[in-house]
């Protein structure tokens, strides 16, 4: 295994240096994970970090089945693909655009319950529909790992992938959920929302302007 790592340790440090930097990447998961955290707590934060963990093996596991280099040699799959995640997000942008605001102040500086399964199936559904999460995978499998390297490889490089983005937005729901922390954000939970949606609508719309990988 040793003699493995050495041979391919310039593959390992890119796709390391990469995945840090694509978790790190403000997009439609950072702004989920960010709102989460600052609504529904820490708990629920750290169950949509994990889902969206969850979500990376699956891109992994396509990447690692060749089906990377079919999707990229696909535009019409490619474009399917992108734009399904594009009008997911927009469709979450969309539902806080018109959120309501509270009438209740008091209620408005409490933290409202979301159950563990429904905030890992949010990080889930989220990160598995992100245009963007899908053209990272196809980018590193199809340019950056050889076709030869073996299976071993690229699962440890899945696993890479994966602790990065955990790693990153459990710290960010361990942070943002702090009590030092969280009575500040949770004074403008209405224009979190606002900023939130936009935010994602940006996103969205910007993704659906990237033609190829």
């Amino acid at each position: 295994m040793e003699a493995l790592i050495n041979t391919y340790m310039a593959e390992i440090i890119a796709v390391s240096t990469i995945a840090i930097f694509m978790a790190m990447l403000p997009g439609a998961d950072f702004v989920m994970v960010t709102r989460t955290s600052i609504y529904n707590g820490r708990l629920a934060g750290l169950y949509m970090s994990l889902g969206m963990c969850l979500s990376v093996c699956i891109h992994a596991s396509y990447s690692i089945a060749g089906l990377a280099v079919i999707i990229a040699n696909s535009p019409w799959l490619f474009t399917a693909i992108k734009y399904l995640g594009a009008a997911y997000l927009i469709y979450i942008a969309w539902q806080l655009l018109t959120t309501p605001a509270l009438l209740n102040k008091d209620k408005n500086n409490k933290t409202a319950r979301m159950s563990a399964f429904k905030a890992l199936r949010l990080g889930f559904t989220c990160n598995i529909l992100n245009p963007k999460t899908s053209i990272f995978f196809l980018s590193i499998f199809t340019q950056v790992v050889s076709v030869d390297t073996p299976l071993i490889m690229q699962i440890t490089y899945g696993l890479i992938i994966m602790l990065a983005h955990f790693i990153w937005y459990s710290g960010i729901a361990l942070l943002l959920s702090h009590p030092n922390i969280l009575p500040r954000f949770n004074r403008q939970k209405q224009k979190i929302d606002k900023v939130s949606g936009f935010v994602l609508m940006i996103i969205a719309i910007k993704l659906t302007l990237v033609n190829s990988i």
